[in-house]
């Protein structure tokens, strides 16, 4: 747990092969959904590659929740988004409610008493391991070396890590064998919308908020097409102060438009065909309008990493605030012939991609690439910034001068000062490495080189 790397996904792999081992054919479930709940869990393992080749903590924690998500996809499946939250709560559920079941099939099957067996069986040969590697790591120094180099550390703390992992890991094992061995069902979830109000209660809302979008539109294509001297004039703000101002604002507003758009779609009556054409109206314009919205804080961010500094987590929040405006595009095409059960697993889908594209894109490395280039154009860098990155940054740190660059490399040189078991292998620590053997002697410095190296120039508090 205290490196991530290739081992994450070999465990993964065991599990989710243990499971389909254990569950050969799901009763019940048609050959469709099948293949459906095998992509669910081909991006969980997809997902749980990412901590091979990135070290960046936002990146892994965000793809290892993913994988989480698309194994209880896989597990319980869900296409709406009722079934989707109900397989996030019920996959949990069934690893509890399923240990019983469990016990009851170990006694009953045809193999009774085989639990007990393989537990004498786990310890019948770790003893052997233990005693006679032992003795056999005494007799030899190379061998010695070898073993050391392949089992992990038998410390305190390492030893419940892997309890809890082996907990962990059979819960989720429980999970899918007795999920998938009765699957729940998901139909009474996954109900159309009864419309409950009228086009006296949401036309003027949705008239409303339409015509305030509008002018925001107009407005922001005056900004965008007057040019820094109209920001100059009408704003008094910087144009890298205006592009970071209100950026938050609009993503609050493209998620409450998004809530608005989903709530309207349900619960609002179409009956008639006055209520069909104007609804479809109202949010076809919402949505169009929604995406100019999500086009100027895009922008906006853009702008503002352009003139200060690039970050991963600005990167992560451009990109999500990308697929909101591709969900909008698919609402409104869903909207032609109100066909959009497809929306919501093509969403979670679109976001497994959208993680797995920024785990190609090596956002760290790009962060620190960018801000070595502003560097030679400005002479301005957030040095400290820089130094908190991951080592997926570290050969684009390499090649910045000095004394920056002996700054930035000071945590992340003494992170890898001791190389990783073959567990832990990850390919950013490896190219990390490599970057920092070619470096001369005396070009890793330390704190005082960060008060020397920085030139902090955010408009926010000193970190």
């Amino acid at each position: 747990m205290g490196r991530v790397g290739v081992g994450w996904f070999l465990a993964w792999l065991a599990l989710t092969l243990g499971v389909v081992f254990a569950v050969r054919a799901s009763e019940g479930l048609p050959a469709k959904e099948r293949l459906i709940r095998g992509g669910w869990a081909a991006a969980a393992l997809a997902l749980m590659l990412v901590p091979a080749f990135r070290n960046a903590w936002w990146l892994v924690t965000f793809s290892v929740l993913g994988a989480l998500g698309c194994t209880a996809l896989a597990i319980v499946g869900g296409r709406q988004i009722r079934s989707i939250l109900f397989s996030l709560i019920a996959a949990p559920w069934a690893a509890l409610v399923g240990i019983p079941w469990v016990s009851r099939h170990l006694k009953g099957g045809r193999n009774p008493g085989i639990a007990r067996r393989i537990v004498f069986s786990a310890a019948l040969t770790a003893v052997v391991l233990l005693v006679f590697g032992a003795l056999l790591s005494s007799a030899d120094m190379a061998f010695s070396k070898l073993l050391d180099d392949a089992v992990p550390d038998f410390a305190v703390g390492s030893i419940f890590q892997w309890i809890f992992l082996a907990v962990a890991g059979a819960l989720l094992a429980i999970s899918g064998i007795y999920t998938l061995s009765a699957p729940p069902t998901l139909s009474s979830l996954d109900r159309a919308g009864k419309g409950r109000f009228g086009l006296l209660e949401w036309a003027p809302a949705g008239a409303a908020l339409v015509l305030l979008f509008a002018g925001f539109v107009a407005v922001q294509f005056t900004v965008l097409f007057g040019g820094n001297d109209h920001v100059l004039k009408t704003a008094k703000l910087s144009y890298a102060e205006y592009a970071r101002s209100g950026f938050w604002q609009l993503v609050a507003v493209t998620l409450l438009s998004l809530a608005l758009i989903a709530g309207l779609a349900r619960w609002a009556k179409r009956e008639q065909k006055v209520e069909r054409v104007l609804l479809r109206v109202l949010l076809g314009l919402l949505c169009g309008l929604s995406v100019v919205i999500v086009a100027s804080a895009l922008s906006r961010m853009w702008t503002y990493q352009r003139v200060y500094s690039f970050t991963g987590e600005r990167i992560f929040v451009m990109a999500s605030e990308m697929l909101l405006g591709v969900i909008f595009v698919m609402i409104a095409v869903a909207g032609v012939k109100w066909q959009g059960r497809w929306i919501p697993g093509t969403t979670v889908g679109l976001a497994v991609l959208m993680l797995l594209g920024l785990a190609a894109l090596n956002p760290e490395g790009y962060v620190a690439s960018r801000n070595a280039l502003r560097y030679q154009g400005s002479g301005k860098i957030d040095a400290w910034y820089l130094r908190a990155l991951s080592a997926d940054a570290t050969p684009a740190l390499t090649k910045l001068p000095d004394p920056v660059r002996r700054c930035t490399l000071s945590w992340i040189a003494a992170d890898l000062k001791d190389d990783d078991p073959w567990y832990a292998w990850n390919l950013g620590r490896q190219q990390a490495r490599e970057a920092l053997k070619q470096l001369p002697p005396g070009s890793i410095g330390n704190q005082r080189d960060c008060r020397a190296a920085d030139q902090f120039d955010l408009p926010k508090t000193r970190r």
